[in-house]
């Protein structure tokens, strides 16, 4: 892919979660995430309160609930709809950032929160966000990240584009880039595989 092509997947894809911002926090707002939560702060080392990043936060949700356990959360959403909403839903920070244009400080967060967010990062780009998440994590700090899984094909969904890797692969991205693999498990949980389309990780840098 070329630097053009790049641009071009990120600004239709945040278009669409603009375009679509109300609906889609009222599609989300009560999904129960708190399985995912739980895994990455389990693994955290030290005393809470953290800092967390909330990596895609959307309109703030999550943001939100890991306020409400005590913990310093910062949200990072490209789509400037789905910024402010989450600003407004938490009363959290949210720097508003392109995945493919990040700007991150070194040695800055305790854990990362990845829900639903980095499958839309196409592989060609992964290596490089990887590497700027492991970067802006503390010495041992952990980052979560639950995306759908496949046999590794990735392409346009309608107007979002979407990869989906299947376990080994991930894995493959994601010790490249430096990570140790904690944990991993499927969602929904108590369901045969093919009707668990999320496959959940926890990474430690």
């Amino acid at each position: 892919m070329t630097p053009e092509d790049l641009k071009a997947i990120s600004k239709q894809t945040l278009s669409h979660y603009d375009d679509n911002a109300e609906s889609f926090w009222q599609g989300t707002k009560d999904h129960d995430v708190s399985q995912n939560m739980a895994a990455l702060l389990q693994h955290i080392n030290g005393p809470a309160p953290f800092d967390i990043l909330d990596l895609g936060c959307g309109p703030g949700r999550d943001l939100k609930a890991f306020k409400a356990l005590g913990h310093l959360p910062i949200g990072l959403e490209g789509a400037s709809v789905l910024a402010a909403m989450a600003r407004q839903n938490s009363d959290c920070e949210v720097w508003e950032q392109n995945f493919l244009d990040l700007h991150l400080p070194s040695d800055r967060f305790d854990g990362i929160f990845a829900n639903a967010v980095l499958f839309h990062v196409p592989s060609a780009a992964l290596p490089r966000v990887l590497l700027q998440l492991h970067e802006t994590l503390k010495d041992q700090g952990v980052l979560f990240c639950s995306n759908p899984h496949g046999n590794d094909q990735e392409g346009w969904q309608g107007t979002r584009y979407a990869a989906y890797h299947c376990l080994e692969s991930w894995r493959g991205f994601m010790s490249n880039a430096g990570f140790k693999e904690l944990n991993h498990y499927y969602r929904p949980t108590g369901l045969p595989r093919e009707q668990q389309p999320w496959l959940a990780s926890v990474w430690r840098k």
